[in-house]
């Protein structure tokens, strides 16, 4: 296989996490698609092979979905976040970055209890690997560690919902394919 070849493939199964992950509107995903081809693939039109893409991604995504059982790790993962909610945690899904992040818990008026926060990208590997990363912060954006009693917390709130998570070099590691379906996306 040739490097454009291997590029075009790298593409597509991008596409499909990108799709997968239900992150964003889908004029949003549709428009990050079109960028990205037209960076990587000028010989294509952008416009055509991103819609051609995006619904074989769809197609896919909904054919796999029939398989799936009636609780997935997605809706196991939504359990866990409102779990750590009502505790005074706040959640963002696939936030832009740290920068999001410390923006909320300066927007935050009374201060939460911790944040607990993680990228896009973070959910792209959630869905090709099983395992999604969560940055935990404290309040304050102090890194959450080892003995905190807000770790300990949020590590209960996965294993409750019936997910194993353990905490490694600053984020909880959480054993976990992201199956949203597609029914779930707005």
């Amino acid at each position: 296989m040739g490097r454009r070849e291997r590029r075009t493939e790298g593409n597509r199964a991008w596409v499909d996490v990108v799709v997968r992950s239900g992150l964003g509107t889908s004029e949003a995903v549709r428009q990050q698609v079109v960028e990205a081809l037209r960076a990587d693939h000028k010989e294509l039109d952008a416009p055509s092979t991103a819609d051609a893409w995006i619904a074989e991604a769809r197609a896919r995504w909904d054919a796999d979905a029939a398989g799936w059982p009636a609780t997935t790790n997605y809706d196991r993962l939504q359990v866990a976040f409102a779990s750590l909610e009502a505790r005074g945690v706040v959640v963002l899904q696939g936030c832009a970055d740290h920068w999001a992040a410390r923006d909320e818990l300066d927007r935050a008026d009374p201060k939460p209890v911790g944040i607990a926060w993680f990228t896009a990208p973070d959910v792209w590997h959630a869905v090709d690997e099983g395992m999604l990363e969560v940055n935990l912060w404290h309040g304050t954006t102090a890194n959450a560690a080892p003995g905190d009693e807000l770790l300990v917390e949020a590590l209960a709130a996965f294993a409750d919902a019936g997910l194993g998570a353990h905490f490694d070099e600053g984020r909880i590691e959480v054993a976990a394919h992201w199956q949203r379906r597609p029914e779930q996306v707005t």
